[in-house]
């Protein structure tokens, strides 16, 4: 599984105009389930985002992570992280992982996050979103399992 993380102190997504998640200070996360995936990587992918130390201590040091500063998630499907473009200019995205299983692997890392204590807000998955967030630092990490 990939993931690109954001640090945020505001985020959120809408569908044909309707607010459908929304958090405060906390990680963006834009997930794509890539072919071979399985839920043992959505778990190792779950945990090392909400303990990945991004988050500033009393001496302004990256040394907290998301769980030590109580923050939420918002998580979104993004097939386009497959995005494979050594053929040309036209991007491929062949190596994501077919709908359903994507499906159940994007659901399935939302519950795991979500069981580490974590509050999560999502997207729809497949749908035609719009997302709008202020990236805090700015600070984005891509991390893949």
């Amino acid at each position: 599984m990939r993931c690109l993380i954001q640090r945020v102190s505001q985020a959120r997504v809408e569908i044909a105009g309707k607010t459908v998640g929304q958090i405060e200070q906390g990680l963006m996360i834009l997930v794509c389930a890539m072919g071979g995936d399985t839920e043992d990587n959505a778990a190792t992918l779950a945990r090392n985002v909400v303990n990945l130390r991004i988050f500033a201590d009393d001496q302004g040091k990256m040394n907290r992570s998301l769980l030590d500063i109580g923050g939420a998630a918002l998580v979104v499907s993004q097939f386009t992280l497959a995005a494979d473009t050594s053929r040309g200019n036209r991007p491929g995205f062949s190596s994501a992982a077919p709908p359903d299983q994507g499906n159940a692997l994007y659901q399935h890392f939302c519950e795991l996050v979500t069981g580490h204590g974590v509050t999560v807000q999502t997207g729809e998955f497949g749908g035609d979103m719009k997302v709008t967030l202020t990236n805090d630092g700015p600070v984005t990490i891509w991390l893949e399992t």
